[in-house]
């Protein structure tokens, strides 16, 4: 009989990965406490969630949720990134986290649905957020708009420095 916490485990983990948008599985060895408390942190403000898993409880919640985890490089001691809101942020987070300190090293993932190496996560990473985009978007619509009101305004202030410039003429004549 299968204890009921592993049970619970397991169910934990295949619900998540039918919520997930991104799954990366990393190998921590290395990383002390604090490390992955600040990561797990770091992860968690933009979204996402850390967690460290056994390998086994992966594979099983893998195949209840329909995914086959076999060749994923599930061997060594696993932490498992969840990303929920937003695809791409909690792997920047990430990705950031490797370039200071070396650590963790990402095994694999699945980014909607299909399955990715390790360079197809960091150039995932290398891509603007959600929000940057939106941002960016908004930039370009106004940035014609502003262009338009200063052109149309330059005329008035053209008409306004040379009132001003007879005005002042004027004054010393």
């Amino acid at each position: 009989m299968v204890p009921q916490k592993k049970l619970d485990q397991v169910s934990s983990l295949t619900a998540k990965f039918a919520r997930a948008k991104t799954v990366v599985f990393t190998d921590y060895t290395g990383l002390n406490v604090g490390q992955i408390t600040e990561l797990r942190a770091k992860v968690k403000h933009v979204g996402g969630e850390l967690e460290v898993t056994k390998n086994t409880y992966l594979k099983r919640a893998g195949v209840d949720a329909k995914i086959n985890l076999e060749g994923q490089e599930l061997n060594q001691p696993t932490a498992t990134l969840w990303a929920f809101e937003d695809e791409i942020a909690p792997l920047k987070v990430l990705a950031d986290f490797v370039k200071i300190n070396n650590l963790p090293k990402i095994k694999s993932g699945l980014f909607q649905g299909t399955f990715v190496d390790t360079a197809k996560i960091k150039q995932l990473a290398s891509l603007p957020s959600m929000t940057e985009l939106r941002g960016q978007l908004v930039g370009m619509l106004a940035s014609p708009m502003s262009r338009l009101v200063r052109g149309l305004n330059w005329n008035i202030v053209k008409f306004v420095f040379t009132i001003k410039a007879i005005a002042d003429k004027k004054a010393t004549a």
